[in-house]
């Protein structure tokens, strides 16, 4: 069922990026300035792209991190308890 809705919210966001793409890239052929003018706000919209998609790898990247680290703080106290037990029952 997570899968499902995963894709479900995937499949959503990809569209409205596409659709936020090509409204963008719309607005810069009718706009009525220069060419160069176009260039600099599609080099902006290129590069905020970039930037988010790091932005979302890195805070992603962060976020596993952590879960590692907590999975094996909880791994070292439940050996250390198990140690423990075994050590009160001899």
């Amino acid at each position: 069922m997570r899968n499902d809705s995963n894709s479900i919210y995937t499949m959503l966001n990809v569209s409205g990026v596409l659709i936020a793409y090509a409204m963008l890239a719309g607005s810069l052929y009718y706009a009525p300035v220069d060419f160069s003018t176009k260039g600099y706000w599609a080099m902006g919209i290129l590069l905020l792209t970039i930037s988010l998609i790091n932005t979302v790898k890195y805070r992603l990247d962060d976020r596993n991190s952590e879960d590692r680290i907590s999975k094996l703080e909880a791994a070292k106290a439940e050996n250390i308890l198990a140690e423990y037990v075994v050590e009160k029952d001899k």
